[in-house]
């Protein structure tokens, strides 16, 4: 692996997850970004209220990207080995905790009608 490609990334997230489940996540992000866009410009502001829930959902968005993860690579947190795996392991932890804010504050926002909250 000499270069890093969008190929190669690619190849290697079909490897650990498997193609399916690969894409069937790209497709849920892409869903869930689409669906978030489209709360922001229908409400016109973000919902404090609705925002503080995402905010609070974020730790277990993190637990569980790192769980997931280990799992589908069959690790454990004995198996990190150097500062490279403590990064990686940080940033699928960042990468979860923010997809899991999205997520709610998205899910959130469909299911709840807009209405004049006090707290935005």
């Amino acid at each position: 692996m000499k270069d890093l490609t969008v190929q190669t990334l690619l190849a290697v997230f079909e490897e650990i997850f498997g193609r399916g489940l690969f894409w069937a996540m790209v497709v849920a992000a892409v869903l869930v970004t689409v669906g978030y866009i489209y709360v922001l410009i229908r409400d016109r502001s973000v919902s404090w209220r609705k925002f503080l829930w995402a905010q609070l959902s974020m730790p277990l968005g993190a637990i569980g990207a790192v769980w997931f993860v280990m799992a589908m690579t069959h690790s454990a947190l004995s198996d990190i080995g150097g500062a490279i795996d403590v990064g990686v392991l940080l940033g699928v932890a960042g990468m979860g905790a923010v997809g899991m804010a999205i997520l709610v504050y998205t899910v959130q926002s469909i299911l709840r009608k807009p209405q004049s909250d006090p707290a935005s």
